[in-house]
C-alpha cells in the first residue's frame, strides 16, 4: 500500500453532480492509496435510476446502492487488478447527510471499500468483515480521514 503501484483511472460523470466535489486528482489520490498491485480502475458516478439498474441486474437487489464493484481479477495473485467501480450519487449524498460526515470523507470511504472488494477482499462473514475495516480505516487514516466506523 505505501509504494505507488501503476494505475491506469478511468472517471466518468454520467451524474455530474459530484464532478466538482470528488474530482480525478482526488480519486486518484484515494485510489493510490488503496493499491497492493498495478490496476486498470473505471470510476463511474450514477444517479439513483443507473444504480438500482446495475443492483438490480448484477446482484439481484432491487434498489440503488452506495457503490458497487466489478471485479474482473479478484485474487490476490493478478498482476494487474481490473475493476469498474460504481458510485451513486444519491445514495452517498444521503448516507453523508445521515452520518453527518461531508460527502468527500463518505466518498473516499467508498472509493477505498470498491478499491478493496476489486482486489478480492470481502465481508461475507465476520472474520472478513473484521480485516476489510481495519484495511479501510488504516488508509483512510494515512489519508488524514476520519475513521468512518466511529
Amino acid at each position: 500500500m505505501s509504494q505507488k503501484n501503476k494505475l491506469s483511472l478511468s472517471v466518468q460523470y454520467p451524474d455530474p453532480r459530484l464532478k466538482e466535489t470528488v474530482p480525478r486528482n482526488k480519486l486518484r489520490r484515494w485510489v493510490q492509496a488503496t493499491l497492493f498491485a498495478p490496476a486498470e480502475l473505471t470510476i463511474r458516478f450514477v444517479d439513483a435510476e443507473e444504480g438500482r439498474t446495475l443492483n438490480r441486474d448484477y446482484r439481484g437487489k432491487d434498489y440503488a446502492t452506495n457503490v458497487l464493484t466489478f471485479a474482473y481479477t479478484e485474487d490476490e495473485d493478478s498482476e494487474v487488478t481490473q475493476a469498474d467501480i460504481i458510485l451513486c450519487t444519491d445514495v452517498l449524498q444521503r448516507e453523508a447527510a445521515e452520518q453527518k460526515k461531508s460527502v468527500e470523507a463518505h466518498a473516499a470511504h467508498l472509493v477505498v471499500h470498491g478499491v478493496l472488494h476489486a482486489q478480492g477482499y470481502d465481508h461475507e462473514n465476520d472474520e472478513e468483515a473484521a480485516e476489510m475495516e481495519q484495511l479501510e480505516v488504516e488508509i483512510l487514516a494515512s489519508l488524514g480521514e476520519a475513521n468512518p466506523y466511529a
